[in-house]
């Protein structure tokens, strides 16, 4: 299986704390996911976040497939970071660190992702042709959402890069 690596970039004119306090509700997912993906949360998003949380979506990424999901977070040290990785769902592999740091201005807002597609080559070839593609799609989507509910820094929109 062949790993891959999605990394984003985004420079919000807002506080850590706003900051901090927007991306570790996981109860805000659901604002900032396209609506067509019917995202919905069953359970673990009761407390605030913490390290061994595990989060239980519903989620619908490709019109004819449903999907339940589970993370956990596994990392986590408040105001700068936290990780969660999938323990079930559509991935083989899904390790997904969150990092925010101050910048002139406001903050800088980076995801890494690394994944794995399973189906060996036909997971390859659904990366190629459909998921590396809703990934940039969700990702874009988050994007604008977050410039609309707070603003960018001297018009910087998002950087996004697979590999």
């Amino acid at each position: 299986m062949k790993l891959y690596r999605l990394h984003s970039k985004q420079l919000l004119p807002i506080s850590i704390d706003e900051a901090w306090n927007f991306l570790s509700d996981p109860n805000n997912l659901r604002t900032i996911t396209p609506q067509n993906m019917s995202f919905t949360i069953t359970s673990g998003n009761e407390l605030p976040m913490y390290s061994g949380q595990i989060v239980q979506y519903i989620v619908k990424p490709f019109p004819w497939y449903t999907t339940k999901w589970v993370t956990e977070i596994t990392h986590l040290k408040e105001g700068e970071y936290f990780v969660d990785e999938q323990r079930f769902g559509p991935y083989a592999l899904w390790h997904h660190k969150h990092f925010i740091k101050k910048i002139e201005g406001g903050v800088e807002m980076k995801d890494v992702i690394d994944y794995k597609i399973p189906f060996g080559i036909l997971g390859r070839l659904a990366n190629y042709i459909i998921v590396r593609k809703q990934l940039h799609r969700i990702f874009n989507y988050r994007a604008e959402k977050l410039i609309q509910l707070f603003g960018s820094i001297d018009g910087h929109k998002h950087e996004l890069q697979i590999k």
